[in-house]
């Protein structure tokens, strides 16, 4: 793979802001079968397909409203996939956080397109970060009002994650609920 030069720019920019610690739960979807603890260098929002990254949501709504959008992008709805809700307990030092469209805008984000699938500048966020050492990212979810937790699993302790709970997930009465609650 070819690489490019980082944005040195956004390397000091990133550089002056303080590293944050963090402990305390996050939420995560996966399919039945995989490891919840388990990052993946899935090229997706935050990083560039080179290191691994653990996505997770601060609420659980908001880790239901991410995995639900990227599941209704499919031609059809899998129905036969199951997926389970889990809740982590999480402890995190050196986190970089970026807490609302303001602060991503600065980095050159376009806030009116924040949802759509455009990851180019934010992948070079988030590359930028996992080379300064951050060990993830506490940014907006596109998604959700909320927050979102990336996680660069090369920066963890084994012992900074665990499973507190786990659910099956029931797609078709998240749907109706959120139809009925307006969501």
């Amino acid at each position: 793979m070819d690489r490019k030069a980082r944005d040195l720019a956004l390397l000091d920019a990133l550089d002056a802001c303080p590293r944050e610690d963090f402990e305390g739960i996050a939420w995560r979807i996966v399919r039945d079968g995989r490891d919840p603890l388990l990052g993946s260098p899935s090229g997706a929002r935050w990083d560039p397909g080179t290191f691994d990254v653990l996505y997770t949501a601060l609420s659980r709504e908001g880790a239901m409203a991410e995995i639900h959008f990227h599941l209704s992008r499919q031609p059809v709805f899998p129905s036969k996939v199951r997926f389970h809700l889990y809740e982590l307990s999480v402890r995190a030092e050196r986190l970089l956080r970026l807490p609302d469209m303001g602060a991503l805008e600065q980095l050159g984000i376009e806030g009116d397109k924040y949802a759509e699938l455009l990851y180019a500048r934010t992948q070079e966020i988030g590359d930028a970060a996992q080379f300064l050492g951050f060990s993830g990212m506490i940014v907006p979810s596109a998604r959700w009002s909320g927050l979102n937790l990336m996680l660069f699993t090369d920066r963890l302790e084994p012992a900074a994650l665990s499973v507190r709970s786990d659910e099956a997930i029931d797609w078709t009465a998240w749907r109706r609920a959120q139809r009925s609650s307006g969501g």
